[in-house]
Protein backbone atom coordinates (compact mmCIF):
# COMPACT_ATOMS: atom_id res chain seq x y z
CA UNK A 1 0.00 0.00 0.00
CA UNK A 2 1.51 3.37 -0.86
CA UNK A 3 0.03 5.87 1.07
CA UNK A 4 -1.23 5.30 4.85
CA UNK A 5 -5.27 4.95 5.35
CA UNK A 6 -6.14 6.81 7.63
CA UNK A 7 -9.68 5.77 10.03
CA UNK A 8 -11.75 8.28 12.29
CA UNK A 9 -13.44 6.91 15.29
CA UNK A 10 -16.49 8.36 16.06
CA UNK A 11 -20.00 7.72 17.93
CA UNK A 12 -23.61 8.56 18.31
CA UNK A 13 -25.34 7.98 21.21
CA UNK A 14 -22.18 5.89 22.10
CA UNK A 15 -22.50 3.65 19.26
CA UNK A 16 -19.00 3.82 17.86
CA UNK A 17 -17.51 3.42 14.72
CA UNK A 18 -14.15 3.63 12.48
CA UNK A 19 -14.84 5.82 9.16
CA UNK A 20 -12.60 5.34 6.27
CA UNK A 21 -12.86 8.55 3.88
CA UNK A 22 -12.32 6.55 0.57
CA UNK A 23 -14.35 8.82 -2.03
CA UNK A 24 -12.61 7.07 -4.93
CA UNK A 25 -13.33 3.44 -3.97
CA UNK A 26 -10.11 2.46 -3.81
CA UNK A 27 -9.40 1.17 -0.39
CA UNK A 28 -9.90 -3.01 -0.31
CA UNK A 29 -10.44 -4.06 2.83
CA UNK A 30 -11.22 -7.57 4.10
CA UNK A 31 -14.25 -9.08 6.45
CA UNK A 32 -10.75 -10.09 8.51
CA UNK A 33 -9.21 -6.97 8.45
CA UNK A 34 -12.60 -5.23 9.82
CA UNK A 35 -12.78 -7.20 12.69
CA UNK A 36 -8.95 -6.99 13.28
CA UNK A 37 -9.81 -3.10 13.22
CA UNK A 38 -12.86 -3.61 15.53
CA UNK A 39 -11.53 -5.29 17.78
CA UNK A 40 -11.39 -3.83 21.12
CA UNK A 41 -8.97 -5.56 22.85
CA UNK A 42 -6.21 -5.72 20.31
CA UNK A 43 -7.68 -3.06 17.62
CA UNK A 44 -9.14 0.53 17.01
CA UNK A 45 -12.25 -0.91 19.46
CA UNK A 46 -16.10 -0.20 17.58
CA UNK A 47 -19.37 -1.80 16.60
CA UNK A 48 -18.62 -1.43 13.17
CA UNK A 49 -16.43 0.43 10.12
CA UNK A 50 -18.02 3.03 7.58
CA UNK A 51 -16.74 3.62 4.21
CA UNK A 52 -17.65 6.70 2.86
CA UNK A 53 -17.53 6.23 -0.68
CA UNK A 54 -18.55 8.58 -3.95
CA UNK A 55 -20.63 6.56 -6.69
CA UNK A 56 -21.97 8.07 -9.67
CA UNK A 57 -21.57 11.67 -7.21
CA UNK A 58 -23.42 10.49 -4.57
CA UNK A 59 -22.45 9.79 -1.14
CA UNK A 60 -22.57 5.92 -0.02
CA UNK A 61 -22.18 4.49 3.31
CA UNK A 62 -20.63 1.00 3.24
CA UNK A 63 -21.04 -0.35 6.28
CA UNK A 64 -19.62 -3.49 8.21
CA UNK A 65 -20.44 -5.08 11.07
CA UNK A 66 -17.54 -5.61 14.08
CA UNK A 67 -16.90 -9.23 12.82
CA UNK A 68 -16.78 -7.45 9.03
CA UNK A 69 -20.31 -8.75 7.88
CA UNK A 70 -22.45 -6.56 5.22
CA UNK A 71 -25.33 -4.44 6.96
CA UNK A 72 -27.54 -2.60 4.92
CA UNK A 73 -27.15 0.73 6.76
CA UNK A 74 -26.80 2.03 10.76
CA UNK A 75 -29.01 4.56 12.03
CA UNK A 76 -26.59 6.04 14.13
CA UNK A 77 -23.80 5.58 12.23
CA UNK A 78 -24.95 7.46 9.31
CA UNK A 79 -25.34 10.43 11.35
CA UNK A 80 -21.40 10.15 12.27
CA UNK A 81 -21.03 9.86 8.91
CA UNK A 82 -23.15 13.04 7.84
CA UNK A 83 -21.12 14.69 10.62
CA UNK A 84 -17.76 13.51 9.21
CA UNK A 85 -18.58 15.06 6.38
CA UNK A 86 -19.41 18.65 7.57
CA UNK A 87 -16.93 19.14 10.07
CA UNK A 88 -14.01 18.30 7.45
CA UNK A 89 -15.63 20.85 5.24
CA UNK A 90 -16.22 18.13 2.78
CA UNK A 91 -20.16 18.66 2.71
CA UNK A 92 -22.03 21.62 3.98
CA UNK A 93 -24.22 21.73 6.55
CA UNK A 94 -28.10 21.24 5.94
CA UNK A 95 -29.90 18.85 4.17
CA UNK A 96 -28.43 16.62 1.73
CA UNK A 97 -28.61 12.94 0.93
CA UNK A 98 -26.20 9.82 1.79
CA UNK A 99 -27.12 6.69 0.01
CA UNK A 100 -27.11 2.80 1.32
CA UNK A 101 -28.00 -0.35 0.92
CA UNK A 102 -31.26 0.16 2.25
CA UNK A 103 -31.97 3.10 -0.36
CA UNK A 104 -31.68 6.89 0.22
CA UNK A 105 -31.18 8.67 3.10
CA UNK A 106 -32.21 12.42 3.76
CA UNK A 107 -30.04 14.32 6.93
CA UNK A 108 -30.34 17.34 8.03
CA UNK A 109 -27.06 17.88 9.35
CA UNK A 110 -26.21 21.46 11.18
CA UNK A 111 -22.74 22.18 12.50
CA UNK A 112 -23.42 21.59 15.75
CA UNK A 113 -26.19 20.21 17.52
CA UNK A 114 -28.30 16.87 17.24
CA UNK A 115 -29.32 15.35 13.72
CA UNK A 116 -32.21 14.43 11.97
CA UNK A 117 -32.18 11.49 9.43
CA UNK A 118 -35.15 10.40 7.51
CA UNK A 119 -35.25 6.37 8.13
CA UNK A 120 -37.94 5.48 5.76
CA UNK A 121 -41.00 2.70 6.15
CA UNK A 122 -40.73 0.91 9.31
CA UNK A 123 -43.30 -1.79 8.71
CA UNK A 124 -44.71 -4.51 10.89
CA UNK A 125 -44.25 -7.99 9.70
CA UNK A 126 -47.67 -8.73 11.76
CA UNK A 127 -45.96 -11.43 13.17
CA UNK A 128 -45.62 -12.35 17.08
CA UNK A 129 -41.74 -13.27 17.72
CA UNK A 130 -40.48 -14.44 20.87
CA UNK A 131 -37.11 -13.79 22.03
CA UNK A 132 -35.28 -15.97 25.23
CA UNK A 133 -32.55 -14.94 27.73
CA UNK A 134 -31.31 -15.68 31.05
CA UNK A 135 -33.93 -18.35 31.49
CA UNK A 136 -36.89 -15.60 30.46
CA UNK A 137 -38.66 -15.58 27.44
CA UNK A 138 -40.65 -12.51 26.07
CA UNK A 139 -43.45 -11.98 23.48
CA UNK A 140 -42.98 -8.85 20.44
CA UNK A 141 -43.13 -7.87 17.62
CA UNK A 142 -41.35 -8.44 13.81
CA UNK A 143 -39.93 -5.13 12.62
CA UNK A 144 -38.19 -4.28 9.68
CA UNK A 145 -36.81 -0.97 8.87
CA UNK A 146 -34.78 -1.93 6.13
CA UNK A 147 -32.97 -4.33 8.26
CA UNK A 148 -34.63 -7.12 10.26
CA UNK A 149 -35.75 -6.35 14.26
CA UNK A 150 -36.93 -8.61 17.06
CA UNK A 151 -38.28 -6.37 19.42
CA UNK A 152 -39.83 -7.46 22.84
CA UNK A 153 -41.24 -5.91 25.65
CA UNK A 154 -40.18 -6.92 29.15
CA UNK A 155 -41.21 -5.05 32.72
CA UNK A 156 -37.64 -4.49 33.46
CA UNK A 157 -34.19 -4.22 31.74
CA UNK A 158 -32.75 -6.05 34.76
CA UNK A 159 -34.35 -9.44 33.86
CA UNK A 160 -32.51 -9.29 30.61
CA UNK A 161 -28.84 -10.50 32.00
CA UNK A 162 -26.33 -10.77 29.83
CA UNK A 163 -26.15 -10.23 26.38
CA UNK A 164 -22.94 -11.83 25.36
CA UNK A 165 -24.39 -14.12 23.41
CA UNK A 166 -27.13 -13.64 20.81
CA UNK A 167 -30.87 -14.16 22.41
CA UNK A 168 -32.58 -17.27 20.71
CA UNK A 169 -35.31 -15.73 18.54
CA UNK A 170 -38.46 -17.59 17.45
CA UNK A 171 -39.92 -18.72 14.48
CA UNK A 172 -35.83 -18.19 13.49
CA UNK A 173 -37.43 -19.34 10.02
CA UNK A 174 -38.31 -15.08 10.14
CA UNK A 175 -34.68 -13.87 10.10
CA UNK A 176 -32.90 -16.03 7.65
CA UNK A 177 -30.07 -13.74 7.63
CA UNK A 178 -29.67 -13.42 11.03
CA UNK A 179 -31.68 -10.11 13.63
CA UNK A 180 -31.09 -7.49 15.62
CA UNK A 181 -32.99 -7.74 19.03
CA UNK A 182 -34.00 -5.50 21.13
CA UNK A 183 -35.26 -5.70 24.82
CA UNK A 184 -37.54 -2.60 25.83
CA UNK A 185 -38.80 -1.27 28.84
CA UNK A 186 -41.94 1.07 28.16
CA UNK A 187 -42.08 4.32 30.36
CA UNK A 188 -44.62 6.78 31.17
CA UNK A 189 -44.89 9.99 28.63
CA UNK A 190 -43.84 7.94 25.62
CA UNK A 191 -40.78 7.12 26.48
CA UNK A 192 -38.67 4.01 26.89
CA UNK A 193 -35.45 2.13 27.86
CA UNK A 194 -33.79 -0.23 25.33
CA UNK A 195 -30.74 -2.79 25.69
CA UNK A 196 -30.08 -4.39 22.49
CA UNK A 197 -28.32 -7.34 20.86
CA UNK A 198 -27.16 -6.26 17.37
CA UNK A 199 -26.42 -9.30 14.51
CA UNK A 200 -22.77 -9.42 13.92
CA UNK A 201 -21.50 -6.76 16.69
CA UNK A 202 -23.19 -8.26 20.17
CA UNK A 203 -24.66 -5.90 22.62
CA UNK A 204 -23.83 -2.39 21.52
CA UNK A 205 -24.96 0.94 23.31
CA UNK A 206 -27.29 1.80 21.02
CA UNK A 207 -29.01 0.92 17.68
CA UNK A 208 -30.42 3.41 15.31
CA UNK A 209 -32.49 1.04 13.20
CA UNK A 210 -33.47 -0.65 16.83
CA UNK A 211 -35.02 2.78 18.18
CA UNK A 212 -37.24 3.20 15.06
CA UNK A 213 -38.23 -0.38 15.21
CA UNK A 214 -39.10 0.04 18.87
CA UNK A 215 -41.00 3.32 18.71
CA UNK A 216 -43.55 1.36 16.30
CA UNK A 217 -43.84 -1.48 18.14
CA UNK A 218 -43.93 0.41 21.56
CA UNK A 219 -46.89 2.59 19.81
CA UNK A 220 -48.35 -1.19 17.93
CA UNK A 221 -48.00 -2.30 22.25
CA UNK A 222 -49.49 0.64 23.83
CA UNK A 223 -52.58 0.70 21.32
CA UNK A 224 -51.38 3.97 20.30
CA UNK A 225 -51.67 5.89 17.17
CA UNK A 226 -49.87 7.60 14.39
CA UNK A 227 -48.07 9.78 14.20
CA UNK A 228 -46.13 8.97 17.53
CA UNK A 229 -42.96 10.71 19.34
CA UNK A 230 -41.25 8.19 21.39
CA UNK A 231 -38.15 9.71 23.15
CA UNK A 232 -35.90 6.44 23.50
CA UNK A 233 -32.77 5.97 26.14
CA UNK A 234 -30.25 3.42 25.32
CA UNK A 235 -27.12 2.57 27.38
CA UNK A 236 -25.60 5.26 25.18
CA UNK A 237 -27.89 8.23 25.62
CA UNK A 238 -30.97 10.02 24.14
CA UNK A 239 -33.03 9.56 20.94
CA UNK A 240 -35.82 10.90 19.22
CA UNK A 241 -38.09 8.87 16.98
CA UNK A 242 -41.20 11.00 15.43
CA UNK A 243 -43.00 8.33 12.94
CA UNK A 244 -45.46 9.81 10.62
CA UNK A 245 -48.81 8.81 9.46
CA UNK A 246 -47.67 6.54 6.78
CA UNK A 247 -45.14 4.47 9.25
CA UNK A 248 -42.00 6.64 7.85
CA UNK A 249 -39.42 7.46 10.75
CA UNK A 250 -37.22 10.05 11.49
CA UNK A 251 -34.15 9.59 13.85
CA UNK A 252 -32.66 12.97 15.84
CA UNK A 253 -29.55 12.13 17.49
CA UNK A 254 -26.44 13.34 18.53
CA UNK A 255 -23.26 12.29 16.76
CA UNK A 256 -19.22 12.89 18.02
CA UNK A 257 -16.17 13.24 15.64
CA UNK A 258 -13.46 12.05 17.96
CA UNK A 259 -9.27 11.05 16.65
CA UNK A 260 -7.65 9.56 13.59
CA UNK A 261 -5.97 6.59 13.85
CA UNK A 262 -3.66 5.37 10.60
CA UNK A 263 -4.99 1.92 9.72
CA UNK A 264 -2.18 0.83 7.70
CA UNK A 265 -1.14 -1.90 9.84
CA UNK A 266 -4.17 -3.65 9.91
CA UNK A 267 -4.76 -3.55 6.10
CA UNK A 268 -0.91 -5.01 5.32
Amino acid sequence: MTHPVIGTYGHGTENDFVLIFDPENDVSITESQIAAICNRATGIGADGLIRIVKNDGKWFMDYRNADGSIAEMCGNGIRVMAKYLVTRSIQPEGIFAIDTRAGMKHLRVPMDGDISVNMGHVTDEMEEIEASNNGHTWSGYNINVGNPHAVVFVDSLEDVGSLADAPAVSPASSYPEGVNVEFVEILPNFEAKLRVHERGSGETRSCGTGTCAVALAATLKTNGKLPSRWTIYPPGGRLIVDIDGHSNATLTGPAVILEDHDLTKFLA
